[in-house]
């Protein structure tokens, strides 16, 4: 038997959501402004450029150019007063470096997805029908880590395993009726 926290998950569910579709405005630079990034740190960019752009930040790639000069950030993320930037590229490179192939953003946009997603998602003792009960544990197969939100408060706790209770015992007097 579990107990399932509905806003913890409904949190998770949003997150997850918004992590993968949201794409951050971006806010143009009047001068492109050259990174001071190794080689190696540029083709972490160049190859992962749409994880980049997901994340609001926009390059301008010169193929021709010699290594550590190839490229010029162009547009960085925005999202109300807050401002991503150079700190946020490297914590991506970082980031592409030890989970190639692996959707990431910079902590500072987790932390603002998360937000967004604690914010939209049900809120404690709103009172659910079993449809949206249903929904909700059905949603958490399809999350890619569906066990606490990203606050880190738990989606569900186990309590005990029916298995485990001791059968009633019967006596023969119940039986014979």
């Amino acid at each position: 038997v579990f107990i399932v926290d509905q806003h913890a998950t409904d949190e998770k569910f949003n997150y997850e959501r918004l992590k993968a579709t949201t794409v951050l405005q971006t806010q143009s630079l009047i001068a492109p402004m050259r990174l001071d990034l190794t080689a190696q740190e540029e083709d972490v960019v160049i190859d992962n450029l749409s994880m980049f752009e997901m994340s609001g930040f926009v390059f301008k790639v010169d193929a021709d150019a010699a290594p550590r000069q190839r490229l010029q950030l162009v547009g960085r993320p925005f999202s109300k007063a807050t401002e991503f930037g150079v700190q946020d590229i490297h914590e991506m490179i970082f980031l592409l470096k030890e989970w190639p192939g692996k959707p990431v953003r910079p902590s500072r946009i987790e932390s603002m997805l998360a937000m967004r997603a604690c914010r939209s998602s049900v809120m404690v003792g709103t009172a659910l029908t079993h449809a949206n009960m249903r929904s909700f544990v059905h949603r958490m197969a399809d999350m890619e880590a569906p066990w606490s939100c990203p606050h880190g408060r738990p989606t569900m706790r186990h309590l005990f395993d029916r298995a485990r209770l001791p059968l009633p015992t019967l006596h023969c007097d119940v039986l014979q009726q």
